[in-house]
């Protein structure tokens, strides 16, 4: 009981040291207005897609024009798509990895572009808004569906760098997109003989197909 007395008592300053350091202490006042600005981002850039991706008439050209601004402009695409290479992506070379980021983001909007595409009236409503840590807030939404299904929980990982918000990952109904992208694009590296090649070459296909 003493040694472990003295461990924590040797351990304890340190890792409130570290905590300080990479943003685990911050006051409630702090934490309560990160968690406004993040509901406010999320309720601005739901309302912004909406208006700019569900026009009538809007051509899917239009489309994947506003969708390319949206994403740049609220969502940390070179973070998540290094973090979704994962270790693979200091074994890229200087041009896999420029090929791999704009592969990522054209894959990201022929994806989401198409799903706009058949939107029907959904809405979105924020039910909470939780900080975890200094920086980070997640937003739990709902996606109400004018059908009898119920509706869809989104939560959104929101990312705030020099007063700048960015959305860091989507989780769908308990699952992170990013990271069912990093197991999926992880298995196709490994399947091919552990070269980022093997996943650009993927990735070219699915773009190509879906332009």
């Amino acid at each position: 009981m003493l040694a472990r007395r003295k461990f924590m008592t040797a351990v304890l300053p340190l890792c409130l040291f570290l905590l300080a350091g990479y943003g685990g202490i911050y006051s409630p006042a702090q934490a309560q207005e990160n968690e406004q600005h993040a509901r406010s981002f999320i309720d601005s850039l739901a309302g912004d897609a909406i208006k700019a991706l569900t026009a009538p008439g809007t051509t899917d050209e239009t489309r994947s024009e506003h969708f390319r601004r949206l994403l740049n402009d609220n969502f940390a695409v070179k973070t998540i798509a290094r973090w979704v290479l994962g270790r693979h992506w200091k074994k890229a070379t200087k041009d896999e990895r420029a090929e791999y980021l704009d592969l990522f983001e054209e894959l990201l909007i022929v994806t989401y572009v198409s799903r706009f595409s058949s939107y029907s009236g959904e809405k979105l409503e924020i039910e909470k808004t939780v900080a975890n840590g200094k920086n980070d807030v997640t937003v739990y939404t709902s996606i109400i569906r004018d059908n009898s299904q119920p509706p869809l929980h989104v939560d959104w990982r929101v990312r705030n760098r020099k007063n700048t918000l960015k959305v860091i990952d989507v989780i769908v109904e308990g699952v992170s997109m990013g990271q069912t992208q990093r197991s999926e694009f992880a298995s196709v590296i490994r399947r091919n003989g552990g070269k980022v090649e093997g996943l650009l070459a993927v990735l070219r296909k699915r773009v190509s197909k879906s332009t």
